[in-house]
């Protein structure tokens, strides 16, 4: 007698995790560019599930509220377009991390929601919040290369690694801000030779 056993299904492609990501990544790009054309408007959750093409329930799946998807998708953006180098060599990795952080911000993609969002921070606490949380990643990124540098010896063992950061940012927030002299990669060079020592 034939075994009435169910039989194992044949094998399906795994299509739900690559539309899943499909979708995530809609409502990510969807988010920045909203943020970027708000011109001071709210952006809200339904304004992403709209123009994502997705219900709000979606969205809603993957992130608490509003800031974690306008974070999220900042996250991403900065890590694809500024990937955390690692060449051995402290000036290769600063210079380079330099120069894809000036290239990335100033992408169509990002640069008019990065404006926007530093100009609405200053009068939307949550917002402020949100362009804190992503500040602080993007100084770790750079606190990591340092360290990296000083453990190889490149750096005094005192150095003062938030000022390092500071200097960084703090030429790369008043260029961009207010645009009064280009990001580009001549610049890349000459502050990475004025943070590090023996120029």
């Amino acid at each position: 007698m034939e075994s009435t056993a169910a039989q194992p299904n044949p094998a399906r492609p795994h299509t739900g995790r690559r539309r899943n990501e499909a979708t995530r990544q809609a409502i990510l790009d969807a988010s920045l560019r909203l943020l970027g054309e708000s011109d001071g408007a709210p952006v809200t959750i339904d304004a992403i599930a709209r123009a994502a093409g997705v219900g709000k329930q979606t969205v809603y799946r993957w992130w608490p509220s509003k800031g974690a998807v306008l974070l999220d998708a900042l996250t991403e953006r900065s890590a694809l377009e500024v990937p955390p180098p690692d060449s051995g060599s402290l000036r290769t990795d600063l210079r380079t991390l330099m120069a894809s952080t000036f290239l990335g911000a100033q992408s169509s993609s990002t640069a008019p929601a990065l404006r926007t969002l530093v100009r609405e921070a200053a009068h939307d606490p949550h917002l402020a919040e949100l362009l804190r949380t992503f500040t602080a990643q993007r100084r770790a990124a750079v606190r990591a290369v340092l360290e990296r540098g000083r453990q190889r010896g490149e750096l005094p063992a005192d150095a003062d690694l938030d000022l390092l950061i500071d200097q960084f940012y703090g030429v790369f927030w008043y260029r961009f801000i207010l645009g009064h002299a280009p990001l580009d990669d001549a610049l890349a060079e000459r502050l990475t030779d004025s943070m590090l020592p023996g120029r």
